[in-house]
């Protein structure tokens, strides 16, 4: 069963496009001038979007190894399109109003102790529209060099 499971190319191919997406970050990060942050490889937001590249190489290698008609593709380019849309929509509103609760939170420690208040939220939680869709395009490519690579 073990290797049945790390030997499934579809699974490896969806890990390893989060892996790639993840690290990018760091390396976005680097660009950027913000330095070695490490910390980037297990949260999620930021460039390119982690989920998307998942699901995205996912759909693509199920459509590479099932066939681009089956159900089984359906299936996965809807669960894709379902993660893809809450990274961009729900998960990004959600940054913003934690960007608007860590500023009331600021005001309010002017006039209070520090120890009666919480640490500030996470902002950086969703994804804008360009990472979800660089996210999307780095699944896609890693799913597609991995079949063309390592065909089954």
């Amino acid at each position: 069963m073990l290797y049945d499971i790390i030997t499934n190319k579809v699974l490896v191919i969806s890990i390893s496009a989060w892996a790639i997406a993840q690290a990018a970050k760091i390396l976005v990060a680097l660009l950027q001038g913000k330095g070695l942050e490490l910390r980037l490889f297990v949260r999620s937001g930021g460039m390119p979007s982690a989920h998307s590249a998942m699901v995205a190489a996912l759909a693509t290698s199920v459509g590479i190894v099932q066939g681009f008609g089956s159900a089984l593709f359906g299936f996965a380019t809807i669960v894709a399109l379902i993660v893809m849309y809450d990274s961009a929509g729900v998960r990004q509103s959600v940054s913003r109003q934690s960007a608007v609760l860590n500023r009331i939170i600021r005001e309010l420690r002017l006039k209070l102790p520090i120890t009666r208040l919480e640490a500030d939220l996470r902002e950086l939680i969703g994804h804008t529209p360009f990472q979800v869709i660089v996210g999307g395009a780095l699944g896609i490519t890693v799913a597609w060099l991995w079949m063309e690579i390592a065909p089954m």
